[in-house]
């Protein structure tokens, strides 16, 4: 898949900026599908020429002029398209931190851990942003109402994803942390 079918699912959301589109991304496609602001600015402008999306410019005082983008009729007929088509391909996990603890075995323990931690750290840092974003979409309602009567539930469900993920990254680190602790300390089976 292409960044472009993301862009086309943000876009969903309404009118956008670039800036405002990397903010989208920030907290509701990254846990899936990274871009940078330069990358979707591209992407924008691709968009753009092939008649997926519409831009138009926004005059402001005191500030560059802005472009806003929206889907096409077009934009939105191959998004439905990309929608209902089966996968190419099943996920792979490319981490390199997987990679350093294959590679582990005689080196130093200590550094492990901390790369261990590092990972911990930044999968608790993401599960609580995807759970700030959760409480905001759900505005005080359970979830079973808002994934009943929302006017869209795709992002919150790829929320529950991430969420799911980052949980998953939690679990999976404090199992080598452990196992790493009883591997160091004396008269440990």
């Amino acid at each position: 898949m292409s960044l472009k079918y993301a862009v086309l699912a943000a876009l969903l959301e309404g009118e956008a900026s670039g800036y405002e589109l990397s903010k989208v991304f920030d907290v509701s496609l990254a846990n899936f599908w990274p871009a940078t602001p330069q990358q979707l600015y591209r992407e924008l402008e691709r968009l753009a020429q092939d008649g997926l999306v519409e831009a138009r410019t926004v005059q402001q005082e005191r500030r560059p002029n802005k472009r806003m983008f929206t889907l096409t009729e077009t934009g939105r007929t191959q998004l439905r398209s990309f929608a209902a088509e089966p996968p190419k391909r099943p996920t792979a996990v490319r981490d390199e931190l997987l990679v350093k603890i294959q590679a582990m075995d005689g080196g130093d323990p200590a550094a492990t851990r901390a790369l261990v931690e590092e990972r911990r750290g930044w999968a608790r840092g993401k599960r609580d942003r995807y759970e700030r974003v959760r409480l905001r979409l759900l505005d005080g309602r359970s979830e079973e109402e808002y994934l009943r009567t929302a006017e869209r539930i795709g992002p919150y469900l790829t929320l529950m994803a991430g969420i799911a993920f980052e949980e998953d990254i939690l679990r999976w680190c404090e199992r080598v942390l452990g196992v790493l602790e009883q591997r160091t300390t004396p008269g440990a089976v």
